[in-house]
Order: C-alpha cells, then structure tokens, then sequence
C-alpha cells in the first residue's frame, strides 16, 4: 500500500527524525498533559496546549504541530448528545427517498438515453440531507424566520424526492425529470428561472454555490447591523462536493466569513473522495488538505468521518493501530475498499498487521462490509450539526466522508465510473430494494414504480410532523416582495443631467452623483447598495464614504490616516457602501445577495455595482449567468467603459466586449449611454421595473471617464417619443437632414457619440453633405425585438417592424455605426437596417495611448466616419469616386498604415 505523503505525515515524519536528547523529561510533560485531561478535562488542557504555543513563539521557537488532527472524529462518543428522532422511521423515510431519487433518474435514461443525470451524488449525500431536512433546516414559517440552504446541484433528484412525499411535486413532475420543454418538468439542477417557485439558488456550476453562500451570510449580518432586518438565528446551509472546493471561488472568500465571524454559516462538504472521473486526492487525503485549508483560514473544523459501527472498534484499540493505518491510507485506495466487500477489506486493510486482525477477528465479512462512513450515520451528523448551530464567532464546516453510491452495490459504489451512472440492470435494482429493504414487489421494480406509502402512514405523518416543528417546507421560492417599493420622480435626483446646459462631466461623474442624490431619498435610500470592488476613488465615489460610510461589523478600530479631511475613509457598522477589495468575485456575490434580497427576505434591495467595465462579463461572467439564474434585480454599472477612453492602462483594461456578452444574457437590460439625460432615464425605467413593477431583470450600464459638454435633454423635459428612444435603443439627435440627394445616417454610441456628431459637421462643412446623428443607448434592446418581430412574422400575419427599422424609415441615404466595442457589437441589427449599413468598431487588441491616437487606431474617429460616410456614398452612386480620394488627401488617410487593427 502506497504511505501517504499529506501534511500530517510529514509533520509526523519530521518529528520522529528529531532525536529525543532527554526522553525522561518528554515523557513528564506527556504526563503533565495527560493528567490535565484526565483531572480538569480537555478545554483546559487545549488553553494550556494553545498559551503554550504562544509563548513558544515569542521567544523564537517554531511549532511542527500538524495542520490536520488524527483521522477520526472530531465529536468523541462521550460528547455525542442523544439523538432526538426516530431512528426506524427516519430510515425508512431515506430508503423511500433513495428509491424515487434513483427510479427518476433511470427512468428517464430508460426512455430516453441522452437526458442524463445523477444517483451517486445523492446516495452519498442523502443522509447529510436528511438530519437537516428532519431536525434543522427551518423554513420561513419559523418564529426565527427561515434558514437559507445552498443544496450540491448532482443532488437535486434527493431533493425532488422529498418534495413528492411532502406533496409538493406529484408523479407526472418526476416523469418529467429533465424534460421541461412539454409537461411539468424537473430541471436538471437547482435553477430558480426555470424552477421559480421551488429552486432559491443556482449551485450547478461548480464553486459559485460557496462564494455566494459566505456572501449572503454577510449579507445578512449587513441588513442586521444596518437595522434593516432582523437575521439573528438564521443560518445559512452550503451543501458542497469535495470536488468541488477546487474551484478558486469556492476557497477564495473563506479568510471573509472568518474575519467577520459568520457563525451563522456552515459549510456541509460531502467528502465521498471522488470527483466525476476518480478520486479527488488519489495519492493524498482531501479531508487532511480540507481541515489545513479551512483551519488556517480560521474557521471551526468538524469532521465527521467513521459511524457509530467504528465506536467499538476504536473502544478496542488500546494501541492507535487503526489510526496509525489511517495516516497510511491515501484516497485512491480508501476508494478500492469501498468499492469492494468485507472479505476483501477483512485481508487488505485489517489484515495489515496483527494488532488490525485482532480487532475484528470476532466480526463477519457481512459486517465488516456494513461499517459506516461517519456521512451514513445520523447520529454522528447529528451531533455536528448540533455543535454547529452553537458554535460562536466563527463559522464551521463539516467534513463528513461518505461513499459515492453509497448503497448501488457492486455497479456503483465508490468504483471510478460511478459518477456516471445512470441505468441498473433488474438485478441491481433489486439488490437496492432489498439493500434498503423497501416494500416494492419484483413487477413494481422492474416497472420502475415511485413509492408512496399512504398519508397516515408513520413515515408520512412524521416527515410533516418534522417540517411543521421547523415552519414548513423547503426548498421554496418567494417570487415577488410583499411590497413593492415606488421610486423617487426623476426631477428630485437627476435634474442636473436633464438640464445640464452644457456642464462638462463624465457620464461616471453624473452616475456618481445621481446615486448620491437617490441615497438620500427618505423611501429609497436605505435600500440602495452601494458596491465597489476596490475603485471607489477612481470613481468619484470617495465623498459617500463620510455621507454613508464604509460597512464594517467591527466598525473603526483605527484612525484612518486621511481622517482630517472632507473625504476620510470611515468604516461603521452600519456603513451602506459595501467596499470588496480586490475581488470582483466576491463584490458580484454580494450584489446578487442584495439584488436578490426582495425574494430571499422579502427586503426589496437596490444594489449598484460599479467597476471596470472589463471586469465584468469577461472576468466573472458565470457569476452574471448565475445572477440572471437567480432573478437578480439591481444594477450593474460597467465604468471606464469602451475601448478607447482608458487612454493610458491598455490592453487588459480595455473593454471591447462586454455589451457582446451581456446580449447573451436574456434577462439582462444592457445600454451604453452616452449623455447624463440617457443615463438619468435609464436608471429610472430600471428602478420602476425593477423596484416597483418587479420585473426579474437587470440592467447593465456602461459610463465612461471622459469629461465634455453635456447637453440637457431635449426640451430639458423628455419627451414621450425620446425617452422611447432611449429606452428601446435609438433615438435622432437634432433634426432631420434637409432635402439635399447627398445623406446619411450616422449612428453613434457611448464614447463615440461625440466623433459622430463631429463627423456630421465635417461631412456638412468640408463635402456639402447632410448626416443626421442618431444616439444608439443599446443595440441589445435593438436586436430582441427585431428578432420578435421576425418571429411573429413567421408565426402570423401581423405588420410589426424592428423598432430600429421604423426609426430610420423616413431618413435617406447610408447608415453608418460608430461603436467603442467589437463591430459585431453593431452587426446585431443589421438585419433590421433597410439600406446600406456600414459598422466600424473597436476589434483586436488594446493598447495604451492617448484618445485621440486610439481612435484613429482602431478607425473609428470622426475621419474614419467621415470615410466611411463617403465610400457608401460612392458605393450607392450619390457622390463621385473622385470625391473619396480628394477626403483621404485632406484627411491625412491616403494609404493604409499596416494591417488592420484587429490583426495587430
């Protein structure tokens, strides 16, 4: 058998090569510390342990204590509280469960073999469901109000099981497993969209379930400390792989729930030692790298890893036989005993060494083959759960080792293709029936049948009886707030956008200020989320850290250096800006908790996230999915936006793409505005559909740092028909263009806006031809509803044409767009353009450089407009080919400079 080589074996290994110069004196501090335990008791013994190491650090000595205890449980049986279920009936309800997990699965897969799905994982983890389910998930009936659980998405057939005992889905819901398209289907995983009365939270793409856990446990202790709801009690539940911590968000925000002490979080990992193709440390021990990663990280480690089958056992071995083969046993082959019988485990394992035999020398194969994993044992998860639930001032998490297909005999459990396991034979279905002696005939096997004993049955009596003493069921979703919330009118925030007359600012300068003005709304203003990754001062946001203040639970416990002035760093305990570091993982995990705060506390929240533009759907954009996932209302504010405004960062903060993904995203609002009126009117439709409409989108705005002249809004009262335009996409600057044959249409946005209008006067002045300028906010909004009205072409006879199309139906002449994203940015309506349509934008990669120089670079300045403008002239036969070459001569463009940009 291959020794370990984890971080116990080593520390152990490095003090045994120490040589003992003094084995007399050794032995009396042993002794010491043995008597400690025996006559005072094991606390103090630990602060004796830990003052101890404290002190031998301040006079220079280091420490070779292992970062991972012995390989056993952390809760001793004498700490193991009574256990307060019914055992029988607690284990009958699993075994029902178990069954209609696995017959949904292979059902499905039976009828149709490319749908997929997973028995495995919920063999493994129902157990760890189950103590929850029946002693400490409270839902939102609960005096204390409901607990908030983040269940491992291969797991959801368990959790659909449960639902149908508890009558919440019926048959047909399980006949549907994975078909959601005719019926009442059962999507894959936990997906609030497709699920959005059952499902709260998004955990099927791996890692994203804990950060956004730790996060909303933060959240949490946000709106309790700002006085905005009370949370005191309620927990929050992750239920992830081992696996699956792998991921860097799930470990990257672990040192947060531990610095601002989250006890009300814990952390269930399901150690089955296996990810989707093998082993997850085949040569090491995750639970010994789990219990270093978490214990450094300062969180309280519980493991539960050997059932109560062990207890004796261990009672037995007066020698530490058992615990000395553990720290030689890797996981790869803690696997092959799973995988295998008692025989086999009686001669590979126990039968290492005499001392090992002679501890079951008096038991069967048949038990042997039934020892536990501590994951299958009630009692001992239980006895977690419970020091859990009372720990103070960290949070916890519990490792909990189980067997993957736990139960699937020699099909599935703990062998390398388990994970993939979707159909059993009729002989391993019925060795499951009789594994878990469930009460299905050989026909009602091979049928498949899902079982539900009758209503007054005592399984079913008590599965309700247990729900009711916890407030009621869950998993469920709360769709909308009890009370909408109506937004502040837009002249009592934003007056100074409508009628900005020309005042220079950047369009990150007038949000900034918008947001100042709306937190002070006496309504609204508690409710907006200020959230910032580490940019705040780049921003302009650095006055709202005295108006609001900088969230900390520990409030200030310095004086910030810049404390005498206007715009001092001031944390507060009840501090609104909720300020991240560097980690845009964890800023968009706190704003979806707060942007999903109306469902999951019925608190509607206005979160603002603000941040680089390119560190957003490029950076973190499963996050977003995820986000869009969970009906996320709240805004998403993409600042320093485009390509050619950051003039000197270059290439990695450039963005040139974000608006190409975020039209990807069906429930995302996306505009790149590029005037403070278009901003002020978009904030105000996303709030009303949003905050009082509640609508499950959000809205996706890109601003930029570049200061000029503002002009106030048409009228310097919108309009009805311009503040369409800006809501749907496209809206005329100025007027029309006169009667002349020589027309175009130029289409600008954002950043480049102002090269358009620009270019119309070049065109006007040095050609003699007229270009109208149109404001595109959102070539999203654009290309949806083309691509409705192209539906409902097909599908009826009614006349509905693109938005875009009718816009531009009375104006003549070539359309040319001008964008600082990618041109396939603009080519996203270019089915709905009804003539000549020209795109330029910003492909390839940035650099850094001066504006100016940039937008030549990429060609998509006012000249290169200007060409644009001319060359379709020339294509559609208004203007001469001469004409052209005279512009390229004046311009200074008259032979290419080196390949394109995007090929640079």
């Amino acid at each position: 058998m291959t020794d370990l080589s984890s971080g116990t074996s080593q520390l152990l290994s490095l003090a045994r090569g120490r040589e003992d110069t003094d084995p007399a004196e050794t032995a009396e501090w042993l002794e010491a510390l043995d008597a400690v335990v025996a006559h005072v008791g094991k606390e103090r013994a630990q602060y004796l342990f830990d003052r101890l190491a404290e002190h031998a650090l301040s006079v220079g000595v280091e420490s070779a204590r292992a970062r991972a205890t012995p390989y056993t449980n952390t809760i001793g049986v004498s700490e193991q509280p009574p256990y307060p279920g019914n055992l029988d009936i607690e284990e009958k309800l699993a075994a029902v469960l178990r069954w209609n997990a696995l017959a949904m699965v292979v059902r499905a897969n039976r009828a149709y073999g490319e749908l997929g799905g997973h028995i495995a994982s919920y063999a493994s983890a129902a157990d760890l469901f189950e103590v929850g389910f029946n002693h400490f998930f409270r839902a939102a009936g609960d005096e204390r109000g409901g607990d908030l659980v983040y269940f491992q998405p291969h797991s959801s057939p368990g959790v659909y099981a449960r639902a149908f005992l508890e009558g919440f889905l019926d048959e047909d819901h399980l006949r549907h497993y994975r078909r959601e398209i005719a019926g009442p289907g059962l999507c894959s995983y936990p997906h609030p969209w497709l699920m959005p009365d059952f499902w709260q939270f998004p955990t099927g793409s791996m890692g994203i379930g804990p950060i956004n856990s730790i996060y909303q446990a933060r959240f949490m202790r946000y709106l309790q400390n700002r006085g905005l709801k009370q949370t005191e009690g309620r927990k929050v539940w992750g239920f992830f792989g081992d696996g699956e911590m792998d991921e860097p968000e799930s470990i990257g925000a672990l040192s947060l729930a531990s610095r601002e002490q989250l006890d009300n979080l814990v952390f269930v990992i399901n150690c089955n030692l296996q990810r989707l193709d093998g082993p997850v440390r085949s040569n090491g021990r995750i639970v010994d790298e789990l219990e270093a990663q978490f214990t450094g990280a300062g969180w309280n480690v519980i493991k539960v890893l050997w059932g109560s089958d062990w207890d004796a056992l261990f009672a037995r071995d007066r020698t530490g036989a058992l615990l000395r083969a553990f720290a030689h046993t890797v996981d790869g082959q803690f696997q092959t005993f799973s995988a295998n019988d008692g025989r086999y485990n009686r001669e590979r394992f126990f039968g290492q060494n005499p001392e090992l035999a002679a501890l079951v020398a008096h038991v069967s194969d048949e038990d042997i083959d039934r020892l536990r994993r501590g994951g299958h044992d009630v009692r001992k998860l239980h006895a977690a759960y419970a020091r859990a639930l009372a720990h103070r001032g960290q949070p916890t998490v519990i490792l909990a080792k189980t067997m993957k297909g736990f139960g699937m005999g020699a099909v599935g459990q703990g062998r390398m293709t388990t994970h993939q396991q979707k159909k059993l034979d009729l002989d391993d279905l019925k060795a499951f029936r009789d594994r878990f002696r469930l009460p299905l005939s050989d026909s009602d096997v091979e049928q498949l049948k899902f079982y539900k004993p009758a209503d007054d049955a005592p399984e079913m009596r008590y599965l309700h009886e247990r729900r009711a003493a916890l407030g009621g069921y869950l998993p469920r979703r709360r769709a909308r707030a009890s009370q909408p919330i109506v937004p502040p009118a837009l002249d009592t925030w934003a007056q100074f956008a409508m009628d900005a007359a020309g005042k220079e600012m950047s369009t990150t300068m007038a949000f900034v200020r918008m947001l100042g003005s709306l937190m002070k709304d006496a309504t609204l203003g508690s409710r907006v989320v200020p959230v910032v990754a580490d940019e705040a001062r780049t921003f302009g946001m650095a006055n709202l850290f005295r108006q609001v203040g900088i969230y900390s639970p520990l409030g200030q416990l310095y004086e910030p250096e810049d404390m005498g002035s206007m715009l001092y760093y001031r944390e507060d305990t009840r501090g609104q800006i909720l300020e991240e570091g560097i980690s845009e993982a964890g800023a968009i995990s706190s704003w979806i908790a707060a942007a999903t705060s109306y469902s999951v506390h019925d608190l509607p929240m206005l979160p603002f996230y603000i941040y680089y533009s390119m560190f957003g759907f490029q950076r973190i954009g499963d996050l977003i999915f995820a986000a869009a996932d969970q009906r996320s209302r709240g805004f998403l504010i993409g600042a320093t936006a485009g390509r050619t405004t950051l003039g000197g960062e270059g290439l990695q903060h450039q963005d040139g793409t974000s608006h190409l993904s975020a039209s990807t995203i069906p429930n995302c609002r996306a505009y790149d505005p590029a005037f403070a009126y278009e901003v002020a009117v978009i904030v105000d439709e996303g709030m009303q559909e949003m905050m009082q409409r509640q609508q499950d989108v959000f809205y996706y705005i890109t601003v930029g740092n570049e200061n000029y002249a503002q002009p106030s809004a048409p009228g310097k009262t919108l309009d009805a028909a311009t503040r369409e335009g800006i809501l749907r996409g496209i809206y005329r600057i100025g007027d029309a263009a006169s009667a002349n044959d020589a027309q175009v249409q130029l289409l600008g946005s954002g950043a480049i806006l102002n090269e358009a209008i620009a270019a119309s006067a070049m065109l006007q002045a040095d050609w003699n031809i007229d270009a109208s300028v149109w404001s595109v906010t959102s070539y999203t909004e654009l290309h949806r509803d083309g691509a409705a009205c192209e539906r409902l072409a097909r599908l009826s006879d009614a006349e509905n044409k693109p938005y875009v199309e009718r816009a531009l139906e009375t104006s003549r002449g070539p359309v040319i767009a001008a964008t600082d994203y990618v041109r396939a940015v603009p080519e996203l309506i270019r089915a709905y353009v009804p003539r000549r349509y020209v795109t330029l934008g910003t492909d390839g990669f940035g650099r850094s450089d001066t504006r100016q120089s940039l937008r030549a670079f990429f060609e998509v300045d006012r000249v290169s407009i200007v060409l644009a403008a001319l060359k379709a002239l020339v294509d559609d036969g208004v203007v001469a080919r001469s004409v052209l070459g005279e512009a390229r001569k004046k311009y200074g463009r008259e032979e290419a400079e080196g390949d394109a940009p995007w090929t640079r």
